[in-house]
């Protein structure tokens, strides 16, 4: 099975901005986005809460798509390829949500990024 158009064209954007930039975290979340979607990591706010707290300061950027189960209370920046639209109002209430489409775009200073991995959503606790 192939992936969406958009999809291919958000794998090739980041490859790009990767080998414009030579940060090796941008090729990173092409490859994880790339994976089958059943690999992707779909996190919920409370989750992102929990993160928020723990990586103060840093943009989360989700791979997959943030779900709405839960409160965010902390102030911060979450990026995803997609979400809810019950997520994006709650996170937008204390926060604020980007598309990872459009964050790509930006100056970003790559050591105030933490990749959200399957890893953090199932062992923060």
């Amino acid at each position: 099975m192939t992936k969406k158009l958009e999809t291919q064209r958000l794998i090739a954007s980041l490859e790009k901005t990767s080998r414009k930039t030579k940060k090796s975290i941008w090729k990173d979340l092409a490859k994880r986005i790339g994976k089958p979607t059943r690999n992707t990591a779909d996190v919920n706010v409370e989750k992102l809460e929990l993160l928020a707290k723990k990586f103060a300061g840093k943009t989360l950027v989700v791979p997959g798509k943030v779900l709405s189960k839960g409160e965010l209370t902390t102030k911060t920046k979450i990026v995803a390829i997609s979400a809810s639209e019950a997520a994006v109002e709650k996170i937008n209430q204390n926060g604020e949500f980007i598309l990872l489409r459009d964050f790509v775009d930006e100056k970003v200073k790559v050591s105030e990024l933490m990749i959200v991995k399957w890893y953090y959503e199932c062992r923060c606790k």
